[in-house]
């Protein structure tokens, strides 16, 4: 199945009909995707900070990852349902928009820069290093600003 067909397939759905009839579901989607990546976003960018050593130097930056982590992973789950139901609303326009698939790549790798950190990087598993923790937090802040300036971008290009 080509791409073009997994679009049709999403656009011939009872929701996508519904997205696009409604005079208030897109909207109130479109809402609640906002407040989870705000949440994504906020919780992500203070952690980023931390290891930076921008804020809460006197704490202990693993136990403000793990404190966050929850706040993080939640909004993360509220804003992956979100945004792949209001693909629904226009699939074609999706799957053709340059920025949407940058942010599905930029999204792959900012995964992976948090598997690299939990997995290699993270203070605790490396309490040696100072560098390594602030390079993650650099490339993460970077990629979650990027990930929503072309989220911003998709919504005038289709």
């Amino acid at each position: 199945m080509s791409l073009q067909d997994f679009a049709n397939t999403l656009a011939a759905t009872p929701l996508a009909a519904e997205l696009t009839d409604s005079t208030w579901l897109f909207g109130a989607v479109e809402s609640v995707h906002v407040v989870a990546l705000t949440l994504v976003l906020g919780s992500i960018a203070l952690v980023d900070l931390r290891l930076l050593g921008l804020i809460e130097r006197d704490t202990d930056a693993d136990g403000f990852v793990r404190r966050l982590l929850p706040l993080t992973w939640g909004g993360f789950a509220l804003a992956a349902l979100t945004g792949s139901t209001l693909v629904f609303a226009n699939p074609q326009g999706y799957f053709a928009n340059t920025f949407f698939l940058g942010k599905l790549v930029l999204l792959a790798l900012a995964g992976l820069n948090v598997l690299v950190f939990h997995r290699f990087v993270q203070p605790r598993r490396n309490p040696g290093s100072a560098l390594a923790p602030r390079v993650s937090a650099g490339i993460s802040l970077v990629l979650w600003l990027t990930i929503v300036s072309f989220g911003r971008w998709i919504g005038f290009t289709i």
